[in-house]
């Protein structure tokens, strides 16, 4: 065993049973760990049918194969589950200090089924784990509840825990787990699952080590990484005020070509995320109130007060997951924006800054820091909590909703006193907060009366705040993934980053100067290129690495020669890509058992330009996403009209040996 521990933990809340299962190596080489061993082991485990907030659902919490191992920016781990939101495969990504601690107390992943009578806790040490009481931290936000298990913690070795707040324990259902104080797995309604199931958090302080078969190697391709990181760097000279004018002069050219994906981390060293909150906006990446409007409506005179700078004025220090060297993370002061109610946050993501800037027309950066610290310690998702109030405030304009509808609240664009006041509504459920704390698609069965056309979603789920109608392949990812709605799958940007045509036998090529109207047709090449994108990033989140890493490019950032360090399985690059096929089809096949018609994750039609925007870099843009959709299944070797995976595709993937039934 090289790279990973060989078993997992399972808990049953329902009778208090708590067993080790070890894992077979066969498993690891086909699924590695991370999402591929939660999807293997949530195939096998949760019964067809199972209600996503009952008993039978399980909820995961898995590590990756290399974290441990000395690699570097591979400290991520996953949630996973029977998603509430949508009804099928739930995923959910983090940093922090989780996924080693996970590791260290012996295991790839903790499983967790049943329903406890009262809040629990799990606490894992060096001799063994238990089921506590968790009714003292129940009603507690997240931040507190960490603090207070961690001060109760009995050993010398700061424990990592994951926790949920009021949002998941009020079974919101685009609520997240947290852990470091504001970091959060947010996404699939994963804490909605954990607070159904009464389990307030996990606290980990084991102590083993994670072993590699070439330890000197996985050091040196680390080393190489560090030091191409280290030496990357802007000019002094580029300030936050350029960033608009950099986009839109690289916006305005007819023709992409492959990029060197090293070029983006002297961005992430900067500002983090945050630098998109400008960058984003000429080039038409931002999307911008409630997806209808575009840079024209968000202009100079609102986004100048997003500037990347102003956040990082606030930064005290910067963050780091664990064996990252990158560091986009930090830790911001905002004693006065709150009056001492809250004293730090974790830096707001561009992903928060959009969805409560741009995408509500708001420019107080006060309010977006401060419902930045509200949300992570509720321990709701920004991106679905940003579209939701969206969806609300056009409901008002359009008359749907009135003031006696909103509890009296105001709700017109960029009233930035309103949108904390609603936010404060859904994480406690109360009045109108109650009928939007479950996202946008359970708001309109509630809401109805026409609602649906504000309602942006995929399949249920909230889309993340990338616009697939300037990058297509991003708008693709949103509706053909098993999780849709994702932002972090894969898009046209990414893949000329990546550069995977140099290690992967089919991986399309980009070519230089390719026109950019040719990411607007459905064609086999492209196809291929979102296929290899899907496989490439499920490899990722089977080692636990990190997305920021994984754009560097895969001639920088070298998973395949980590893997073969790690494992000593001396793969090649198309023998790891097909593990990652692999990984794919399961969570589709996990969808399909479920029920689920892959159609009808097709995003709404307004993402999709539909009709299209009349104004703005996106003005006149439509994605043939239906056709995108259908060509994306059938380069997977699924069937290309209903996107269920084919018999001859489960078999020649080796998938009808792994798990209990075939559909």
């Amino acid at each position: 065993m090289k790279g990973y521990m060989g078993k997992v933990l399972l808990v049953d809340l329902t009778t208090k049973e708590i067993v080790e299962q070890k894992i077979e190596d066969e498993i690891y080489e086909k699924l590695l760990s991370g999402v591929g061993l939660g999807a293997y082991m949530l195939y096998n485990n949760i019964p067809k049918g199972a209600d996503p907030l009952g008993p039978d659902n399980m909820l995961g919490f898995v590590s990756g194969l290399l974290t441990g191992t000395g690699s570097v920016m591979t400290g991520r781990w996953m949630a996973v589950c029977k998603s509430p939101i949508t009804g099928g495969w739930g995923d959910a990504n983090c940093g922090g200090t989780l996924s080693p601690a996970i590791k260290q107390c012996g295991y790839d992943g903790i499983f967790f089924k049943g329903i406890s009578e009262k809040p629990v806790y799990l606490y894992v040490d060096s001799t063994g784990a238990e089921l506590r009481d968790a009714a003292h931290v129940w009603g507690k936000d997240a931040v507190e509840a960490e603090e207070t298990l961690g001060k109760e913690s009995t050993g010398r070795k700061r424990p990592a825990i994951a926790v949920i707040g009021q949002a998941a324990e009020k079974l919101s259902l685009i609520s997240g787990i947290v852990n470091d104080k504001g970091r959060i797995a947010a996404r699939s309604g994963v804490g909605a699952v954990m607070g159904s199931k009464r389990l307030k958090a996990v606290v980990l302080v084991g102590s083993q080590s994670v072993k590699s078969d070439n330890p000197e190697a996985v050091k040196a391709l680390s080393k190489e990484y560090s030091a191409k990181v280290k030496n990357a760097n802007l000019p002094g000279i580029v300030k936050g005020n350029l960033l608009p004018i950099m986009s839109s002069l690289m916006s305005k050219g007819k023709t992409y070509s492959a990029g060197d994906g090293m070029m983006s981390a002297p961005m992430m060293k900067k500002w983090g995320t945050i630098f998109t909150n400008t960058f984003g906006m000429p080039n038409g990446d931002a999307p911008v109130k409630n997806w209808g409007g575009s840079v024209v409506d968000y202009n100079k005179s609102y986004y100048k007060n997003v500037n990347p700078d102003k956040i990082i004025k606030r930064e005290e220090k910067k963050y780091y997951c664990y064996s990252c060297v990158i560091g986009c993370g930090g830790v911001c002061d905002i004693k006065d924006i709150t009056k001492g109610e809250f004293t730090h946050t974790h830096k707001p993501e561009y992903e928060t800054v959009n969805a409560f800037g741009a995408l509500l027309m708001n420019k107080d950066l006060d309010s977006i820091f401060y419902i930045n610290e509200i949300l992570n310690r509720a321990g709701m998702d920004s991106i679905s909590a940003g579209n939701t109030v969206a969806y609300a405030i056009e409901c008002y304009e359009n008359g749907i909703l009135t003031k006696a509808d909103t509890d009296g609240l105001e709700l017109t664009w960029g009233n930035a006193d309103a949108i904390v006041k609603l936010i404060k509504k859904m994480i406690a459920r109360e009045g109108i907060g109650d009928v939007l704390a479950d996202g946008v698609k359970q708001a309109v069965k509630r809401i109805g009366r026409g609602s649906d056309k504000y309602a942006m979603h995929a399949g249920g789920q909230e889309p993340g705040m990338h616009d697939g109608r300037m990058d297509p392949m991003m708008g693709l990812h949103f509706s053909a993934d098993p999780t849709p709605g994702r932002h972090t799958i894969g898009s046209d940007t990414y893949y000329n980053y990546m550069q995977l045509w140099q290690y992967v036998s089919w991986a399309p090529k980009v070519k230089s100067r390719t026109p950019k109207a040719e990411q607007y047709i459905a064609s086999e090449e492209g196809a291929l290129k979102s296929v290899a994108g899907s496989c490439y990033k499920q490899l990722i989140d089977g080692i636990g690495g990190c997305i920021f890493a994984m754009i560097t490019g895969a001639q920088h950032f070298r998973v395949f020669d980590y893997l073969n360090a790690a494992t000593g399985w001396n793969k090649t690059p198309d023998e790891y890509m097909e593990i990652g096929r692999r990984m794919q089809t399961l969570r589709q096949m996990f969808n399909i058992r479920e029920g689920i018609e892959p159609v009808s994750f097709k995003l709404h039609d307004r993402l999709a330009g539909v009709p299209p925007l009349k104004e703005g870099p996106n003005a006149g843009k439509t994605l043939p996403i239906l056709d995108m959709m259908k060509g994306h299944w059938r380069a997977f070797g699924w069937d290309g009209d209903t996107g269920a995976p084919t018999s001859e595709t489960i078999t020649k993937l080796q998938l009808d040996k792994l798990i209990k039934e075939v559909v």
